[in-house]
């Protein structure tokens, strides 16, 4: 994997506008990951992808991560720091393998865990009921209570629920939930940190900002975009301080 460059992330950007955020994050691995097909990183599991995200966007900005959220009740603003590593769970507590098995209740289900193509499957959904019970359909390979088989959408929603509860924490990355505290009224919420839909945010904040510096040197000096981008960022920001 290698960092996005300046060029690499106005191309992502750029490529990124009309794709649905389950593309965007794909397209996104794929420029920092040339040695994988789309197909192949449509493939690998959320968890997996969104633990490669996160290491790009560790290479790309820098280990820390800055939020920006609005408390539900009061609609005040509140900001958080996040550092990367300490969202990676602990080395020995990562599960290898996609496919896994769980008992409930005599019954026996065999399912895997979703990837890109589910979730993007499930997002063409005209509802949440409508996109769990696909997501049942695909990722469920084998279910039986005792000897007889059963089928995934006959499955009780229990088991179901666990299947949910075991594939959120199974994966190689789990689901990141945030315990925020409003610094206003005190009020406290859980939130998921959505790594791919963070990324995107702070691509598209640097995009913008990149094609303003690019159109001010290209205006102050006549040169072309290719080059101001291969400026260091630093001799960049030295010929933008004397042009403002």
């Amino acid at each position: 994997m290698r960092p996005l460059s300046d060029h690499g992330l106005l191309r992502v950007w750029e490529l990124g506008q009309d794709q649905h955020p389950v593309e965007r994050a794909v397209t996104l691995l794929a420029a920092a990951c040339p040695e994988m097909s789309g197909e192949e990183l449509k493939g690998i599991s959320l968890g997996e992808r969104d633990s490669l995200l996160l290491t790009l966007r560790e290479l790309t900005f820098g280990p820390r991560l800055a939020g920006y959220t609005e408390c539900p009740r009061c609609r005040g603003g509140l900001e958080f720091s996040l550092v990367v590593e300490d969202l990676r769970p602990p080395a020995g507590e990562r599960t290898l393998g996609r496919e896994r098995t769980l008992a409930m209740d005599d019954f026996l289900v065999r399912y895997r865990l979703p990837d890109s193509r589910d979730l993007a499957a499930a997002a063409s959904c005209e509802d949440v009921p409508g996109a769990r019970a696909l997501l049942i359909r695909r990722c469920v390979l084998e279910a039986g209570r005792g000897e007889t088989e059963v089928e995934a959408e006959t499955l009780p929603d229990a088991v179901i629920e666990a299947v949910g509860r075991h594939v959120a924490r199974d994966d190689v990355m789990p689901e990141v939930e945030l315990d925020l505290r409003c610094p206003e009224c005190g009020h406290r919420w859980p939130m998921l940190l959505d790594i791919a839909a963070f990324f995107w945010t702070e691509i598209a904040v640097r995009a913008k900002r990149l094609l303003s510096e690019v159109h001010t040197l290209a205006v102050a000096y006549g040169w072309r975009e290719a080059d101001i981008l291969d400026m260091s960022p630093r001799r960049r920001e030295a010929y933008l301080e004397m042009v403002t």
